[in-house]
């Protein structure tokens, strides 16, 4: 056996369904309710700017209220440097029901507070305190639910398992695109503004409730366990995860950057490039989003089992090379009409699934359970604060500059060498042990090689 690996008490043969079926429901309930909740905001943005701010100025309401979504990714690296650490030391479990907790209790505040009309400048300022909680415990969200589903799938369906993290995240934004479309249906403007745009975060409390119950009842992972029984809790994840191991973070951060930029630009960003720049209607833009995001629901996973088979370093490479080669190829596509944007925006939400299906467990696989729950949650959100949030706002500005609708294409090739640069540069790790040497005993955890090594 090398320095390496060691036995995982994991589940190495078929799982028992009913386990399995929690495990993964406490793991994708959490990014469901953050994904419903940033769906709802975003498309309610409107009706918040006149709810929260000012009348006398719809414009700066209308900043206002992104600048507040802003605010909210910014402060994700925060919740990331207290909850991914803390969730190394106390355990999966416990930081998993806290981070739902804030969450789902600040949204359902939001749903509750009286507007600008009522309490004036009080208004805006809880709004933007409730959104900096929501964007602390976001900053948690993953790194819990990534490291929690890795460490509870059986090794043989860990890509699989840990894939239905990013089938809650498209089923959390497709039902707030839902909730908004039937709200704006069956209310008008008044009725919206009244009291319709307070539905969406209501209903994030018997979501929260849901997730507290669901978290509450599952046990932690046998590795945390392991990690406990062999009194190897890490006292400072951070120092040691920057200390032995800052390569695996820059190779999770570009794999993880090579996920961000494309979901933004194709989930969010092309409803806005079809309408401001194809000239095509708001309802086929919509609905492309929707068809796009239905296709990911039905890929990830089979990606995510596919990586089981194959190995994860073949998929991703796939994915982040079709990316690169096919990205400038499908802009231009689309600037050929209707049947172009619909083949294009299909093509690379295809390409999208897959990068889904495997970033996540494989950047798992990469950090020792001591510090991966830390690592996780660094690495993805502070490429999120840096890169994801920033897309639609960048590319507006770059096609502006340019006159260029083809953009985008060279945009995403960018951040697709980058992942292919991060995969290159990683072992394989399908079908490795999750517990490394120094998840064992501490005195051997300077004595640490890269991970995806086999047992002799």
């Amino acid at each position: 056996m090398t320095t390496t690996e060691t036995e995982s008490p994991a589940v190495d043969g078929p799982a028992d369904p009913a386990t399995l079926r929690r495990s993964v429901a406490a793991g994708a309930v959490g990014v469901f309710v953050h994904w419903f909740d940033w769906a709802a905001y975003a498309y309610l943005a409107d009706t918040v700017a006149t709810v929260f701010f000012p009348a006398e100025d719809r414009t700066t309401g209308l900043l206002a209220v992104f600048g507040v979504f802003a605010v909210s990714f910014g402060i994700r690296p925060v919740g990331a440097l207290v909850l991914g650490p803390l969730g190394d030391r106390i355990g999966r479990k416990r930081t998993l029901s806290l981070v739902i907790f804030l969450m789902s209790g600040a949204t359902l505040t939001i749903g509750l507070l009286p507007g600008y009309d009522s309490i004036g400048i009080a208004a805006p300022v809880l709004l933007v305190l409730l959104r900096l909680v929501q964007g602390f415990a976001a900053g948690g969200e993953f790194g819990s639910a990534a490291s929690f589903l890795a460490e509870s799938a059986p090794r043989r369906r860990r890509g699989f398992g840990v894939s239905w993290l990013e089938v809650g995240s498209l089923l959390g934004f497709l039902a707030g695109s839902f909730v908004f479309l039937l709200l704006s249906t069956c209310l008008d403007d008044a009725q919206l503004t009244a009291w319709g745009w307070r539905i969406p975060f209501l209903v994030a409390a018997p979501l929260g409730v849901i997730g507290v119950v669901i978290r509450n009842r599952i046990e932690d992972t046998p590795e945390y366990r392991a990690l406990e029984s062999n009194d190897t809790v890490p006292r400072s994840p951070v120092r040691e995860l920057l200390r032995s191991h800052r390569r695996q973070l820059l190779q999770a951060a570009g794999l993880m950057t090579a996920m961000h930029v494309p979901f933004y630009a194709v989930l969010t960003y092309l409803v806005t490039y079809e309408t401001d720049h194809l000239g095509q209607s708001a309802d086929s833009a919509a609905l492309l989003s929707t068809g796009i995001s239905l296709l990911g629901l039905v890929l990830v996973p089979q990606f995510g089992a596919l990586s089981d088979r194959v190995g994860r370093k073949p998929v991703f490479i796939g994915a982040t090379a079709a990316l690169f080669l096919l990205s400038t190829p499908a802009f231009w596509l689309m600037r050929t009409g209707l049947t172009g944007t619909w083949i294009a925006g299909l093509t690379l939400g295809a390409i999208l699934a897959a990068i889904l299906g495997t970033y996540a467990v494989w950047s798992a696989e990469t950090f020792p359970t001591r510090t991966r729950q830390s690592g996780l949650s660094i690495a993805y959100n502070v490429t999120a604060a840096l890169f994801a949030g920033t897309v639609p706002y960048l590319l507006t500005l770059l096609i502006s500059a340019t006159g260029s609708t083809l953009v985008p294409g060279p945009y995403l090739m960018i951040f697709a060498a980058g992942g292919l640069i991060a995969a290159l540069s990683l072992k394989e790790t399908v079908g490795s042990s999750l517990l490394h040497a120094e998840d064992v005993a501490d005195d051997v955890a300077e004595d640490v090689s890269e991970p995806g090594e086999r047992p002799a």
